[in-house]
């Protein structure tokens, strides 16, 4: 047995910024690794990827070791980052708190070893033998090292997919106590060697190796297909040896080291070798197998000028305090190997020691000769894990992610535009798969981050969203033979009437009288003379009545008085038109009211009109998104300042009147002047017309929802340019409806980033986002007893609870 204490024999001797100088002479260049998202790549975001790698990489003086460190620790979501004031918002941060899963950190380290000659064969100590002039500053070579990685560094942060950032002296610090300290949190322990038994504090340790080019089988390549989310009709890739990555799902260590060696120096090692291996090639097949790969490789340098000789190593690294379960992990780590066809050497005794000891990224450039494959740069690169755990931004709506359901925050408002440039979304599913819930779940998480809402729903799902803020909601139902209340003439006592205002005004009146015809300019500057005209000569109430008996009582006089000629404002056409809302005409009732009630909702931050009972009547219909227009322009986008958002729920049956179209791409373009966004829900792309109407809105919306259709996502990729690997995301999706951890998957693509989220909630919010039901009944019966939402899902989810228990 033997035993190793760090405070014995420190590895770092200094640290100046984020270069390191070792204790036995090498320099390093510490970097964190940020990484895409894991299933957000195609097979040629693979391929560039490699190439990115290996641009960064070729140029690097021989004799510096690169040393990639990925480390995978099974841990406990803190839920530090989800808000937790809220009814809803409690819920969700205590349902999702101390949930495991793997967190991944990958590291990158450049090495300027001190000793940069071929190791011989034997294990090398890294703690005997250390220099006593310990270099702890930069030499002319070793400024020339430094020089070169930071180019590298600067091509890497150049790319599109990958970040590189310098580790703090801290960072650095803990990183090693936590190697040497077998990943354990807060303790400095030994570490104790057996011959078949690795242990470090609580933690028993294993190891695997790729060593020698006998490990490798027939090919290596930047990308493989992942047999998990590939069907019949699509291919979805993941990274060659991402089954020792997070699918690996266990506390492990993935090291790879590279050691970038002189070409010219190794063509004539390689040509020697084959000239050895030819006269014993007759002696054993894995001389022969030995002979193919090393002139496989003296070809690839011979012919490709861009080719770069490495020798390199992987290892495995994985850790349990149950050393029974050691060997399962092993298994899954060889089962992963054999998949690529590759063969990992099990070290044992000193090897092993040897091994982990020279994984730590100061003592890398000690493996030897025998530890190391030969190979181009190019091939050892395929052996790059390239993506890690899906990536929460700073703010955001709440989804989850596709590998553990743990929260992700993802900043689909953008308020920098480092993604976007328009904040509009669209929500695509067919009906029963969870659109009206998705879009609770999205818009009730705005709302809490003190965003407006406006909601414009033909079927009535957000009323108990709404109910759980009895302050700060309005509901406006559509009845028959009953005004909304909203009275678009009406101003306060005193208050003047500005350009704006006279512009809405008159948008409104022609929209409802033009009938459709295209309204010229003139026709404009006409409604808007009227109008003046009618507040500067009238006192009292202001409603479209008293405007119509002012325009009827002048009708003689009117226009010569204004200068307007008859041809912009046809006043006899106007009336005609206008007198089926006054007097006994057919609609007088909406605009029935003696006075403005939006003052109701000027100080709401969560309007709902509900317009079900109308969604048959094209003439009232389009009335009501008129004078919900007028509503929104004088409250909604009052202040500029505020973020608010006008969502067109149910859209399909609003577009089935032909103005509605053009209505709707007014918020469009006004919206670009606001704070805020537009968001439509459909069951099918293809409910959206196919003309300039409608390209105008998808080209000005850059944030996409997407849940599962049966039917396909064909039309969805033409009409939205999406791309191969958009396509193989949607057609991927799965949800899972049984067992505790019930979930719907979503595509969700924001500008050019996209990806598959999940959408797990817990019991109080899923009874919040009910829109049908026995449920939804059962809820609503119990509002009423308490008259509380809150206290009527709090009820309703005891009560299950006790009835699943029970059962």
């Amino acid at each position: 047995m033997m035993k190793l204490n760090l405070s014995d024999v420190h590895p770092i001797a200094d640290i100046q910024g984020h270069v390191v100088f070792a204790s036995n002479g090498t320099i390093i260049m510490a970097y964190k690794v940020t990484l895409p998202e894991i299933y957000s790549l195609s097979e040629p975001d693979f391929d560039d990827l490699h190439g990115t790698w290996f641009q960064a990489l070729k140029g690097l003086p021989a004799g510096v070791v690169v040393h990639k460190q990925d480390v995978y620790k099974k841990t406990r979501y803190q839920a530090q980052n989800l808000p937790n004031t809220s009814f809803l918002e409690k819920a969700t941060h205590s349902y999702f708190k101390n949930r495991f899963y793997v967190a991944h950190q990958s590291y990158l380290f450049f090495c300027w070893p001190k000793n940069k000659t071929l190791n011989k064969r034997g294990y090398v100590n890294p703690f005997k033998n250390l220099p006593k002039n310990i270099v702890t500053s930069m030499d002319a070579m070793a400024g020339e090292f430094e020089n070169a990685v930071q180019d590298a560094a600067n091509f890497i942060n150049n790319s599109r997919k990958l970040h590189l950032e310098p580790l703090t002296p801290s960072e650095i610090t803990e990183l090693t106590a936590q190697f040497f300290n077998g990943f354990q949190e807060d303790i400095q322990t030994d570490i104790i060697w057996n011959r078949d038994q690795m242990q470090i504090g609580d933690h028993y340790f294993d190891m695997l190796a790729i060593h020698s080019e006998l490990c490798f089988g027939a090919s290596l390549q930047s990308s493989t297909v992942n047999d998990k989310f590939t069907s019949d009709d699509f291919t979805f890739h993941q990274g060659f040896i991402d089954g020792i990555g997070l699918h690996l799902n266990e506390n492990h260590v993935v090291n790879q080291v590279l050691y970038l060696d002189d070409k010219h120096r190794w063509r004539k090692l390689l040509e020697k070798r084959v000239e050895e291996l030819k006269k014993s090639a007759n002696f054993g097949t894995q001389n022969k197998v030995v002979l193919e790969k090393i002139q496989d490789i003296l070809h690839r340098i011979n012919h490709d000028e861009s080719s770069r000789v490495i020798r390199g190593h992987l290892n495995v690294i994985s850790w349990t305090r149950v050393p029974e379960r050691l060997p399962f992990i092993a298994s899954a780590v060889k089962a992963a190997f054999k998949e690529l066809d590759m063969t990992p050497y099990v070290p044992r005794g000193n090897a092993r020691k040897h091994y982990f000891l020279n994984s730590y990224f100061g003592h890398s450039p000690n493996l030897t000769d025998e530890d190391l494959y030969v190979t181009d740069l190019k091939h050892a690169l395929c052996l790059w894990i390239n993506n890690t755990n899906y990536t929460s931004d700073d703010t955001g709506v709440i989804f989850n992610d596709r590998q553990h359901n743990i929260p992700v925050l993802k900043d689909v408002w953008d308020e920098r535009k480092k993604r976007i440039k328009a904040r509009n979304f669209a929500i695509f599913a067919p009906t029963g798969e969870g659109k009206s819930f998705l879009a609770n779940n999205i818009l009730r998480q705005y709302f809490e981050q003190d965003v407006r809402l406006v909601i414009i729903d033909l079927g009535g799902s957000y009323t108990k969203f709404a109910k759980l803020y009895p302050q700060d909601h309005a509901i406006l139902r559509y009845e028959h033979g009953k005004p909304l209340g909203i009275n678009p003439f009406y101003k306060s006592p005193g208050d003047g009437v500005t350009p704006e205002r006279l512009e809405d005004l008159s948008t409104f009146l022609l929209e409802l009288s033009a009938s459709g015809l295209q309204v010229a300019k003139g026709h404009e500057v006409a409604m808007k003379k009227v109008l003046k005209h009618y507040y500067q000569h009238t006192s009292g109430s202001y409603s479209l009545e008293g405007f119509y008996r002012f325009v009827e009582d002048r009708q003689d006089t009117l226009l010569q008085h204004l200068h307007v000629g008859a041809e912009y404002f046809n006043i006899p056409h106007f009336l005609h038109i206008m007198s089926e809302y006054i007097g006994e005409g057919l609609y007088r009732f909406l605009f029935e009211t003696s006075a403005d009630q939006t003052y109701k909702i000027e100080d709401k931050r969560l309007i709902v009109f509900e317009l079900d009972e109308v969604r048959d009547n094209k003439e009232i219909l389009s009335v009501m998104l008129k004078l919900i227009k007028s509503a929104i322009q004088r409250t909604v986008w009052q202040n500029r300042a505020e973020r608010g958002i006008i969502l067109f729920d149910e859209f399909a049956k609003q577009l089935k009147f032909d103005n509605v179209l053009e209505s709707v791409e007014f918020y469009y373009q006004a919206i670009r002047k606001q704070n805020g966004a537009i968001g439509i829900i459909l069951q099918s792309i293809n409910q959206l017309p196919e003309n300039s109407t409608s390209a105008s809105i998808l080209e000005n919306t850059q944030v996409i929802y997407s849940l599962r259709n049966e039917k396909g996502y064909d039309e969805l990729q033409k009409r939205l340019n999406l791309s191969s690997h958009d396509l193989n995301q949607l057609r991927s999706m799965r949800n899972n409806f049984t067992g505790d951890r019930k979930y719907t998957e979503l595509f969700l693509k924001i500008g050019k980033e996209s990806n598959v989220f999940r959408l797990e909630v817990p019991p109080e919010v899923f009874a919040a986002y009910l829109t049908d039901g026995t449920e939804n009944e059962a809820i609503m019966a119990l509002y009423k007893q308490y008259g509380s939402m809150e206290k009527a899902i709090q009820e309703y989810v005891k009560t299950t609870t006790q009835k699943t228990t029970r059962s």
